[in-house]
């Protein structure tokens, strides 16, 4: 996700790379790699990274949330904007391990992000501004299109629009696997399905109709788009469609109960 948002910001010309920097807890070769590709800062040095720092993105693992945040602790202040990428982790919970006002913001983007995409919402923190606001949704902006939620309901939003792009490549690798029963051509394949795919895209954003008014002009009785759409049917596939987002959905729910606790009576 980090890179995702890197390549973005510097495809969309919303920063220079000179201006980014990167640091992580003990992969080098990442940094290099990132350096080398991009043309950003790197460092393993939080001091250095941090020092000047006026926006802080945290892109660790949520399981590595606290050792992080107690490792670069010392090197951020309220001056800063700080913006989570973290499933599950609050807002609450980051200025807890901050020990400090500084506004957090939590942002969830998508991989896609990485060619200007992304679907991102943000929600913000009780120390956040209209200005800080106002900053990170330009920011984000930047790659893709940006939309603010309550917090409460990132948890729900993040099993569709974070983890969405996942799905949808599912669902295309089995439509590639197909070429091959069908004996087909792959790169023409491969070219036909992405078009097909796209064009559903732009006629969903430029059209009134409901998904189900569009599949159903399709098909047509005893047709062909007929005979598939009746094995999705028998094999409910709408049903899985919703249990897999559903599942995502309760798994940032106990991401957030297992890793984002307060304990009682801390001060804010």
């Amino acid at each position: 996700m980090a890179e995702a948002i890197i390549s973005g910001l510097i495809q969309q010309k919303k920063m220079l790379p000179k201006n980014i920097y990167v640091t992580n807890r003990q992969n080098e070769a990442r940094l290099l790699e990132l350096k080398e590709k991009y043309g950003v800062q790197v460092s393993s040095s939080n001091e250095q990274v941090l020092a000047e720092a006026d926006i802080v993105i945290l892109a660790m693992k949520p399981a590595g949330v606290q050792e992080a945040i107690k490792t670069i602790r010392s090197y951020t202040s309220e001056n800063q904007l700080i913006l989570s990428v973290l499933a599950g982790i609050t807002t609450d919970y980051i200025s807890y391990l901050l020990g400090h006002k500084a506004p957090v913001i939590r942002v969830m983007p998508n991989t896609s992000a990485a060619v200007g995409s992304s679907a991102t919402v943000i929600s913000p923190g009780i120390y956040v501004s209209d200005k800080h606001l106002a900053v990170t949704e330009s920011l984000f902006k930047a790659v893709g299109t940006v939309k603010q939620v309550l917090e409460k309901d990132v948890d729900s939003i993040t099993a569709i629009a974070g983890s969405g792009p996942a799905y949808m490549y599912y669902l295309v690798e089995g439509m590639f696997h197909s070429l091959e029963e069908l004996h087909l051509e792959q790169e023409l394949g491969r070219e036909l399905i992405l078009q097909t795919i796209q064009g559903a895209i732009d006629l969903l954003k430029s059209s009134n109709q409901t998904p189900k008014e569009l599949y159903l002009n399709v098909k047509s009785p005893g047709g062909t788009t007929e005979a598939g759409l009746n094995v999705l049917e028998n094999k409910r596939f709408q049903e899985i469609i919703i249990e897999c987002i559903k599942q995502a959905a309760e798994r940032s729910r106990e991401i957030t109960k297992e890793m984002s606790t307060i304990p009682e009576n801390t001060l804010r």
